[in-house]
Formats: structure tokens, C-alpha cells, sequence
């Protein structure tokens, strides 16, 4: 029987004998083995194939150089100077280079939106916040029918005053306009309430502003032709009912007489006109009143316009007619010098219309425009201001002579509208090179060789605007010898003439489309001047411009005038402007641009810019008509 040797305590022999027990390898894991161990094969080691640390003079581990090819080899941090993408001078770099600059301690400035507008500021301001009330008041009324019109007037305003058109709505300024002028909406404000003193009505002043080519004309005239008949129906019912008291009170014994004839008695109304419309031009008299004379058809009224084209006979067989007048177109001017004399004509005035407000009551017409407001307030029951802008002379003349006036101003007002496209010309390009008449020349040979749209008149119809007045004869004459249809047209032009020029650009056979333009200039941009046309995009730089010698251009007509056509004339047919001069003003800009794109009709205006003109005022001025902001 084997033993266990004596050499061996009791617990050693116990343990040999029982069998080995090992525990697993997970149940011996602690807290620093808790996360699974990656082989040493997935792990970057960052010490590959670097030597030891040498310590600098300073005891400071020195910086590792990565000016070597391997130098960001076996990274796996991004050093922090790379976080940046822009390569950065050193601190004492930047602060050397701008020591000398012109700036140098002053903090970055933002580019302010129409800087170069502002400092030559002439509008008036109309808040965003006003334009939103008055979009949103003008969406409810989309016809003509919803206005407290006479039943013959609503009839005849498509056949009269719109050509026949089949679907007529109203635009925005006639929907804000027209239902303040009849009066047939409650006034917001106790300030504009009527009262009656001794029978009459107190006169209220209204303020229509809104953007060229909306309508202005037939906004203010609809409601005085309303007022004009219902007064004279009031009238007639007041005749009738004193008549009848008359032969009442009558005596018995004079039952039987007969009335005097009235045959050959003037017209109480002779000379003595309801309603008087002042306008600043000759043009915009004749425009004006065959509006308010092709009414008369219809709604049966007796007008006339009156002017300095016309004799002193033909004035006062129009004006003391036996017939009567009920309405009388004229400038303040004419109509001045005739109260001089007549100064009964204003004595039955009960509404007074002064177009172009802002050009009747500047320095040169308002001397005259007020004398005329002074005589006729006695019987005025309505003073009508209509502008397309609202000068801040204006405005201030407005807030001392009628604080109460009552402003309705349209949401696009101060605005060129979006469906006109501004290009520009640079003339000191090649092959201009200054040469401002070779300029326009080429530009009118361009449009005049483009491809009418479908529904667009056949024959292009150019308006040229310059500065001068002298310059329109000039100009004139050098297009000629370029062989392109030219006239010019300014107050030193023959009055006869000017009806026959104006009349080929104010009415058209063929209405056009409004297809949006095709063909346009095309913009280049340049580093001096980003909105300009090269006029290397027009012909070929290296060569003169494209006009041929010894040719004519056909089927176009330019007329070269000064701003005498820049106000009020509805140039409706038109689809291009040119600016041969930068205008003076943003006044100018809006209403020489507005010749076009009139009625929603698209256009197209161009101007010339030069080495002596404000580039930065036409670059404000188009980048805002891209976005349709108000000019100021």
C-alpha cells in the first residue's frame, strides 16, 4: 500500500490529490478590461519612425518639423493650424501691412443699399408697412361693377375709353381711387368727414399717387363725369319743382299767358365750366380731352381742351359757347390769363384736377397753380392732386398748404416696373470709344434689325431722350445721315408737327403682345462696372459698328425729344426707350422709363453711360428695378 511521504504537510498531500480546477477567462475581467481589446495590427502606433524627443535649451520638448515629404505621415489628429482652409499671414505680417492703410483703426464698413440715391435724395418715403395695407384693402375689388357709378358710365367704359376690350378690371390705383372719390366708402379718419355749411359742401383735398402707365387719367375721370351728371340731374329736378310752384302761385287770370321764348339765350353754363383739368404740356391737353370727349358720346356732357396750339378765336368760340361747357381741359398758363379777364370762369367750379402735381406746383407753375386753387375754393367741392411721383418738395408744399389732405398711394409707387428691362451701354468701349451719337446709332440699328414677336407691330417705334434741347436737332440730323428715320421733337418745335409725330407713338393698329421680349441685349460684366453692355457684344470689337453705308433702315421711327414727353403722354405701343443722357434725378430715370411697359406690356429701355456720368446712380437704379424696389 503506497504512502504519502512524511515529508509532505497534510494540506499540500489534500491538495495534490484533488483534481485542478481552473476559472474562465471572462470571470477573471476587471474594470480596465471591461472594453474589447483590438489587435495591435488596427492600432496606429503615432511613435512609428521617430526618434527620442531631444530637449531644447530651454528644457521644452521641441516642435516636430513636417517640412518633409513624411512629415504628416501616421497622424491621427489634426493639427490645429490646418483647421483653418485660409492660409493666414503671421500676426506681425498683417499688423506691417496695414499700418499704412486708409482705414487703419477705423472698424469694417457695410455697403449701404442706394448710397448714391440717398445723397441726391428727391422722393419721399413711402413705408412697406403702408404699401401691405393697401395691397391687401384693393383685393376684394376686381370690376368696375362694384363701383357706385351711373349705370350709362360703367356701360361705356370699355367701348369709350378702353377700345372695346371684353374683360376690363379695374387696375390698382382706379380700385383705391375711384370709391374715395365718389365717396362711397366711410372715411377712416373724423378728419376727412364732410360738413355741411349752409348747403354746400366743405372741400376735400385728395392726393392720387401711384406708378406711371396704372391709369391715373381714367381713375380721376370717371368720378367727375359721375359728379357732373348727378349734379346736373339735381339741378334739372330743382327747375322742374320751382317751375311748378311757379305756375301754381300763378294768377287766375294769367293761366293762359304764354312763356317768353328762350330761343337765343345764352346757356346759364356758358363760359362757367363744372369741372376744370389742368395739365403742364400742349401734348397731355389733347390727350387728355379726347378722353374725357370720347365720354361725351355716350354719357352726353359738353367738354373742350384748350391750349396755345389753338387761335384766340378758336379759344373762345370753345370756351363761350352758347351750348354751355361742363368740363374744360387746359394749362394753367392759358386758363390764368383768361380768369384775368373772365373771371366769372371759375365762379361754378366744383371739382378741380391738377395733373402732373408734382411739375404744376414746383418753383416755375406754382405761383400760377395756386392763384387758379385760390379762386375756384369758393364753389370747389373736390381739389384732386395726381402724380406719379411725390417729390420731398412736394410733399412739404402739401403737409403747410392742406394738412388734411387725404393721400391714396398705390403699393408700386416710386417702383420701374419689373417687366421693363434696363440695359447699359458702355461708350468708352471699343468701338465707341466716347463717340455717345456712333453709340446710339448702333443701338437703333440693332432693334431695328431684330425679329418682331408674334402680335408685335411691324414697324419698331424708338423714343430717344437727351438732356438738352438742342441736342434733339442735332442728334436728329446725324441719324439721318446713318439712315434711320429720325425727328425731333421740343418746344421749339412747330405745334402742328408735334400732333403728327406724337400720333404715330400714342396709337398703334396692332396692340402688342405681352409675350415676354426675346432677342434683348445681352449684359456682360465687367470689373469696373459690373451692369454694362459692351458694345462688343453688338458687333465685333476689332471692327467699327455694323452700319452699312449708303443704307436705310426700314420699318423704324425714332423721335428724339427732351422731357416734354416724359410726362403723362400714353406712349401705349411703345416697347423701347434710350437714354442718350444719364437724367439729372431718379424723378427723371422714373418717368422717361415709363414711356414703356405700360397696361402690363413689357419694354425695354437702354441708356449710354460715359466716363463723365454717374455709373454708380444707373447701377443702383437697375439693380433696384431687378428687384423691385422704390426708387428714392
Amino acid at each position: 500500500m503506497f504512502r504519502l511521504s512524511s515529508s509532505l504537510c497534510p494540506f499540500c498531500a489534500a491538495r495534490a490529490l484533488a483534481p485542478p480546477t481552473s476559472t474562465p477567462w471572462q470571470a477573471s475581467r476587471n474594470a480596465a478590461t471591461l472594453q474589447k481589446r483590438k489587435p495591435s495590427r488596427m492600432v496606429l502606433s503615432p511613435s512609428v519612425k521617430r526618434g527620442p524627443v531631444k530637449p531644447s535649451s530651454s528644457g521644452r520638448p521641441a516642435q516636430r518639423s513636417r517640412n518633409s515629404p513624411w512629415g504628416g505621415l501616421n497622424m491621427t489628429v489634426v493639427p490645429r493650424d490646418l483647421h483653418s482652409t485660409k492660409n493666414q499671414l503671421p500676426a506681425a505680417e498683417q499688423r506691417r501691412s496695414n499700418r499704412f492703410s486708409k482705414d487703419a483703426g477705423k472698424p469694417a464698413k457695410t455697403k449701404e443699399p442706394m448710397k448714391a440715391l440717398k445723397m441726391q435724395q428727391r422722393l419721399t418715403n413711402v413705408s412697406y408697412e403702408r404699401r401691405g395695407r393697401v395691397k391687401e384693402a384693393i383685393l376684394q375689388r376686381t370690376s368696375f361693377d362694384e363701383f357706385d357709378l351711373l349705370p350709362v358710365i360703367k356701360d361705356s367704359i370699355a367701348t369709350q375709353a378702353l377700345g372695346g376690350m371684353v374683360d376690363v378690371s379695374p387696375t390698382p390705383v382706379q380700385r383705391l381711387a375711384i370709391p374715395a372719390l365718389l365717396d362711397s366708402e366711410g372715411p377712416r379718419n373724423p378728419k376727412f368727414r364732410r360738413k355741411e355749411q349752409g348747403g354746400k359742401k366743405e372741400m376735400r383735398e385728395f392726393l392720387l399717387a401711384a406708378e406711371t402707365g396704372s391709369g391715373k387719367t381714367l381713375a380721376y375721370v370717371l368720378p367727375v363725369i359721375d359728379a357732373i351728371k348727378r349734379a346736373e340731374f339735381a339741378e334739372q329736378v330743382r327747375d322742374s319743382q320751382e317751375m311748378d310752384e311757379s305756375r301754381a302761385t300763378r294768377p287766375r287770370n294769367k293761366l293762359f299767358d304764354i312763356d317768353p321764348p328762350t330761343d337765343g339765350q345764352p346757356d346759364p353754363s356758358t363760359g362757367r365750366p363744372r369741372a376744370i383739368i389742368l395739365v403742364p404740356t400742349a401734348e397731355l391737353v389733347e390727350q387728355v380731352g379726347h378722353l374725357v370727349k370720347s365720354f361725351a358720346h355716350t354719357v352726353k356732357y359738353r367738354s373742350t381742351s384748350i391750349s396755345a396750339d389753338y387761335t384766340g378765336r378758336m379759344i373762345r368760340s370753345r370756351l363761350f359757347s352758347a351750348a354751355g361747357i361742363d368740363i374744360v381741359v387746359s394749362t394753367p398758363h392759358l386758363l390764368s390769363s383768361i380768369t384775368e379777364s373772365e373771371p366769372n370762369i371759375l365762379s361754378r367750379v366744383t371739382h378741380l384736377v391738377i395733373d402732373e402735381a408734382d411739375s404744376l406746383l414746383d418753383r416755375s407753375f406754382s405761383p400760377i397753380t395756386s392763384s387758379i386753387i385760390d379762386r375756384a375754393t369758393p364753389s370747389l367741392q373736390q381739389l384732386i392732386l395726381c402724380s406719379a411721383t411725390i417729390p420731398r418738395s412736394l410733399d412739404s408744399y402739401l403737409h403747410k398748404r392742406f394738412p388734411n389732405i387725404r393721400r391714396l398711394v398705390t403699393p408700386n409707387l416710386h417702383a420701374i416696373p419689373r417687366r421693363v428691362q434696363l440695359s447699359v451701354v458702355d461708350i468708352d468701349k471699343i468701338p465707341y470709344q466716347g463717340n455717345r451719337d456712333l453709340a446710339c446709332a448702333q443701338v437703333i440699328w440693332d432693334i431695328g434689325k431684330e425679329v418682331a414677336e408674334e402680335g408685335e407691330e411691324r414697324e419698331k417705334k424708338v423714343l430717344v431722350f437727351v438732356n438738352e434741347r438742342e441736342k434733339t436737332t442735332e442728334l436728329a440730323e446725324y441719324l439721318q445721315k446713318k439712315g434711320i428715320e429720325a425727328v425731333a421733337l421740343s418746344r421749339d418745335s412747330a405745334e402742328r408737327k408735334n400732333n403728327d409725330m406724337l400720333a404715330s407713338f400714342t396709337s398703334a393698329t396692332t396692340a402688342p403682345s405681352t409675350t415676354s421680349t426675346k432677342n434683348l441685349l445681352s449684359s456682360t460684366a465687367t470689373s469696373t462696372f459690373h451692369p454694362a453692355i459692351s458694345p462688343a457684344d453688338l458687333a465685333d470689337s476689332s471692327t467699327e459698328p455694323s452700319i452699312p453705308a449708303g443704307r436705310t433702315l426700314p420699318n423704324t421711327k425714332v423721335l428724339i425729344t427732351t422731357d416734354i414727353s416724359s410726362r403723362g403722354i400714353d406712349t401705349l405701343p411703345l416697347r423701347h426707350v434710350l437714354l442718350y443722357d444719364v437724367p439729372h434725378t431718379s424723378i427723371d430715370f422714373i418717368h422717361r422709363l415709363g414711356r414703356v411697359g405700360r397696361m402690363n406690356r413689357r419694354g425695354r429701355g437702354i441708356v449710354l453711360v460715359g466716363k463723365k456720368d454717374r455709373k454708380d446712380v444707373v447701377r443702383e437704379v437697375r439693380d433696384g428695378m431687378f428687384k423691385g424696389a422704390a426708387l428714392i
